[in-house]
């Protein structure tokens, strides 16, 4: 079998069959197989797209390119979540408690931030003292004793991946939806849980703008979860605006803590019921959605959930005074409101302007190696429908930057005010299993 007759049957629109798919990764994983002929492989899988059967088999095969969790010792259904990423999705941090304190096992492992959305490790790790790396027996303990665990991914899952990704990114294939789906799924599948919600975002501050193409990357990826034997499911969320108010990572923790209080942003309290209702049901804890937010609202009110994330603070070696008393987070030198220039409504924030502004004001990287500032981000005061008049606040910027002149401009012209009435619109768009 040659590299080259595989590169030029894609080309040609041809499918591949599961004997010349495992023959180019395992070959690329072992370093017989040079880039150059990956990247030409890639490009054409980019043109001439992947069957359904070709992406599940890629993604088995990229899921076992490495070690494997092996999740059995863990009592009970485990669930994990995965999203597309966006800007102020904090959701994992409030999300993980909720369903935990309604029974159900969260193990899940999650990735740092890049560019202008955030990591859910990077903003655990605001929380003084807070381990996002530990071992796997420590990992298993944790979920068996307190039903949650959020950790980094160990550097033996999926190599096959590693190796893809670092090339689709550097040579113009990253938009590809098979590879997408397989890049996923594949990570998803090797962490082991038996249940996975994926949360695909759609709008100008996600990686897809709109909503169809959000609609097939969740089915195919559901496909894939559901062929390998585990219970996929999918919401399509907006990423038009910011999801709460919150951008930024310790500001990110405090909205999350402020949501498991029961005071959190409309808009992501209502997700993170719909989700977790979706999981609960996936964990066969619940029987319908109603019944699961119903749950969940309880595990708030009675103080349960905030009592988990406590308790999974406690475990990775967080401070859980902070949780406590989130004031203790450090504030930035700098806090200066921005202001509305004329009376109206709120008719759109755009999303991938406010992230890339608070990654400049120090709240993300742009390259792996960056240092972030945790105080730094920015608080929304209004959203997409609100009304809103001359010299009121529209968002609160946090830096310890000197010269941040040009974004406070950058951000007060990315929130669109019109005359007219605008509509709240929804959160979550779809539903997909």
């Amino acid at each position: 079998m040659r590299m080259v007759d595989i590169i030029t049957k894609k080309r040609d629109g041809g499918v591949l069959t599961n004997e010349e798919i495992a023959f180019f990764v395992k070959g690329y994983v072992d370093g017989k197989i040079p880039d150059y002929q990956v990247s030409a492989l890639l490009m054409a899988i980019l043109f001439k797209g992947m069957t359904n059967e070709e992406i599940v088999t890629l993604t088995d095969l990229m899921e076992h390119s490495g070690d494997v969790m092996d999740l059995k010792c863990i009592e009970g259904v485990k669930v994990d979540k995965h999203s597309t990423g966006g800007v102020g999705d904090k959701t994992s941090i409030a999300l993980g408690p909720m369903v935990a304190a309604c029974g159900a096992k969260l193990a899940k492992m999650s990735g740092r931030g890049l560019g202008h959305t955030g990591g859910t490790l990077d903003k655990l790790e605001s929380i003084p003292g807070m381990q996002v790396f530990v071992s796997e027996e420590h990992f298993i303990n944790q979920v068996n004793k307190i039903g949650l665990a959020i950790i980094g991914q160990t550097g033996t899952l999926v190599p096959a991946d590693k190796k893809l990704y670092a090339l689709r990114d550097v040579t113009g294939t990253v938009e590809s939806t098979p590879l997408i789906a397989s890049s996923v799924m594949s990570k998803k599948l090797a962490s082991g849980s038996d249940c996975i919600l994926l949360d695909v975002k759609f709008g100008n501050g996600a990686f897809m703008k709109n909503a169809k193409s959000a609609e097939e990357l969740a089915k195919i990826m559901c496909a894939i979860g559901n062929s390998l034997g585990r219970d996929t499911r999918a919401v399509l969320t907006d990423m038009e605006q910011p999801l709460g108010l919150a951008v930024g990572n310790a500001l990110e923790i405090k909205e999350a803590i402020a949501t498991l209080n029961g005071k959190g942003p409309k808009d992501f309290t209502d997700l993170c019921l719909r989700s977790g209702a979706i999981m609960l049901e996936q964990a066969k804890i619940a029987k319908s959605e109603e019944e699961g937010i119903e749950m969940l609202k309880r595990v708030i009110a009675d103080g349960s959930a905030l009592g988990k994330l406590k308790d999974m603070v406690r475990e990775q070696g967080g401070d859980v005074s902070y949780i406590e008393h989130p004031e203790k987070f450090e504030l930035s030198k700098h806090i200066v409101d921005v202001k509305a220039a004329k009376d109206g409504y709120v008719k759109r924030i755009v999303a991938l302007e406010i992230g890339e502004s608070a990654m400049r004001l120090g709240a993300g990287r742009e390259t792996f190696d960056d240092v972030i500032d945790m105080s730094a981000g920015i608080v929304l005061n209004k959203k997409v429908g609100d009304k809103v008049k001359k010299g009121e606040t529209l968002c609160t910027v946090h830096t310890n930057k000197e010269e941040f002149s040009q974004i406070l401009k950058d951000i007060e012209n990315s929130f669109v005010i019109v005359d007219e009435f605008v509509e709240v619109p929804p959160t979550v768009h779809a539903y997909i299993h």
